[in-house]
């Protein structure tokens, strides 16, 4: 594995390559969709930038439920394929992605009704596990059968008597903005890639009728970028996208909205995955356990027709969610326990008039244009790798061109190596954590606690800024580090120290650095006021 020097991830950098060097392609979309294809294409030997117009994962890649998973009631729907896809891709996460991506065990209670268990229910459970490990999800463990008393000792508030029995199976949970953050810093550092963010695309050029070319505009400046051909990774943008590339539209996106919430462990304690069925609704959420004191809570999944940029969790979200979890279990939670909420846009492709989002297809969708555009869209998290390389091979269907795939056994940043003796930085950071640990050794101030009460650490601050492209305060505390998500009080009243911390570490001016301080109170406050609307 090449080691390119760490100013291949620098946004300057890469601005200043963007407007010199040719490039067979440019993705546009910073997401874990068009960061895997960057790492898929430049592996394969493509020169490639990657774009976005703001942080990478900032849009739903930072704001999913963070399952690597077949997902059970997709194969309960008849999406057998998508289920086995999926398992494979987990499969090779695991293996790709040690540090990152960890098994965890679900629990799905079966519930009694009117004090009877329904058999049927029972066995349609039953017969649906044994299809799922037999597809896949039997390389972390077979699913298992669990008394009542054995389903309560992990979410111990499930009341008494709602419980029957239950089964348990496993899958797998990661930090999905910090998997888009390896996947970028692999195919720049490893692979050559050019990745720049906050520089938003203003037209596709053409020569006759082939791509030539795009302009960008970084901080009001023109960045003008020579490249053979274009893939749009942009999720629920990419409609709009298409326009400015000049491809007709080949599907509708219908976006679906997925809420999640975070409480404090103590008030919803659990150590495993469960999933407890929504009375008076076909649906399941998630009760999972946060690394490092919380629990969340998730998913809604309903239609979304608001400003694709700003989705936010509502009081009928926060009602939702809580209600779910309080008809099953004596928590007794109320909105005054929410510490950190998001809200994500899923994109969803239809073809033809459709039903709950809920019931839509998570199979993703390719179109090729013959001037040189790609699309990807639709899938889901897990399926990331084998979106990036369907979305490849179409390019190099278009350049005339066969180039073996590498990504399915090709390691991540920070994949092996040492482990640092830090569990905490050794599951952020993998074999990376050393950097980190060095910080510490020059400056031992750096060791104390980012926000109080969570466990990141000052120097993961500055890590963040100097080695992973964080360009504002709100790329610190959201996605490189996630306090936002997972305390944001604490983070609000350590965010002036942060700023400060920050400031120093990236050279902001004090007007600078007194901005980015306005602009993350402003939407964190923003946040705050839409859930109790």
């Amino acid at each position: 594995m090449s080691d390119l020097s760490e100013t291949a991830f620098c946004r300057d950098r890469s601005l200043e390559r963007l407007s010199s060097e040719r490039f067979d392609l440019l993705v546009i979309g910073g997401g874990i969709t068009g960061t895997g294809i960057a790492l898929d294409a430049a592996s394969r030997g493509l020169t490639v930038a990657l774009v976005d117009k703001a942080d990478l994962a900032s849009g739903t890649s930072s704001k999913s439920s963070k399952l690597v998973h077949g997902g059970l009631r997709y194969l309960q729907q008849g999406e057998i394929g998508l289920v086995y896809q999926a398992l494979l891709e987990r499969h090779r996460l695991l293996r790709n992605a040690p540090h990152l991506v960890r098994g965890l065990q679900f629990v799905l209670p079966i519930l009694t009704k009117g004090g009877l268990v329904d058999r049927r229910v029972a066995r349609a459970l039953g017969v649906a596990l044994w299809q799922y490990d037999l597809t896949g999800g039997a390389r972390l463990g077979r699913h298992r059968r669990l008394g009542a008393d054995a389903v309560r000792t992990h979410l111990p508030s499930l009341r008494e008597g709602v419980v029957a029995s239950g089964y348990g199976y496993w899958d797998a949970w990661a930090d999905d903005a910090r998997l888009t953050l390896a996947l970028a810093r692999t195919a720049a550092l490893d692979h050559g890639a050019t990745v720049a963010t906050y520089a938003t695309l203003t037209s596709v050029e053409r020569s006759g009728d082939r791509v030539s070319g795009a302009v960008l505009d970084a901080d009001g400046r023109t960045v003008e970028v020579a490249c053979e051909g274009v893939v749009n990774a942009c999720g629920v943008w990419a409609e709009g996208v298409q326009h400015l590339t000049g491809v007709v539209d080949a599907f509708d996106i219908r976006p679906a909205k997925g809420v999640h919430l975070s409480v404090p462990h103590d008030r919803l304690p659990a150590d495993v995955a469960m999933v407890l069925p929504v009375r008076g609704d076909r649906r399941s959420i998630f009760v999972l356990p946060w690394p490092g004191g919380h629990t969340y809570i998730g998913t809604t999944d309903t239609d979304f027709d608001g400003s694709l940029d700003e989705p936010a969790c509502t009081a009928d979200d926060v009602a939702y969610l809580l209600g779910a979890v309080n008809a099953l279990t004596d928590a007794d939670l109320a909105s005054t326990d929410v510490t950190g909420s998001w809200a994500g846009l899923r994109p969803l492709v239809t073809t033809a008039e459709t039903g709950r989002t809920a019931d839509l297809s998570r199979n993703h969708v390719v179109h090729t244009d013959p001037s040189g555009v790609v699309t990807v869209t639709g899938g889901k998290l897990t399926t990331y790798r084998r979106m990036a390389q369907d979305a490849v091979d179409a390019v190099l269907r278009l350049r005339g061109e066969r180039r073996r795939c590498r990504t399915k056994n090709l390691p991540l940043r920070g994949a092996g190596g040492a482990g640092s003796g830090n569990s905490h930085l050794d599951g952020r950071f993998g074999g990376e954590a050393s950097i980190v640990l060095d910080l510490l050794e020059a400056d031992p101030s750096l060791g104390e606690p980012l926000v109080p009460g969570l466990s990141y650490l000052r120097a993961e601050a500055v890590h963040a800024v100097c080695h992973e492209m964080a360009t504002t305060l709100d790329d610190v505390l959201s996605r490189r580090t996630r306090a936002r998500i997972e305390d944001r009080a604490a983070t609000l009243d350590a965010a002036p120290e942060v700023a400060a911390l920050v400031a120093e570490a990236a050279g902001w001016s004090d007007e600078r650095r007194d901005a980015e301080l306005a602009a993350f109170q402003a939407s964190v406050e923003v946040e705050m006021a839409a859930e109790s609307r």
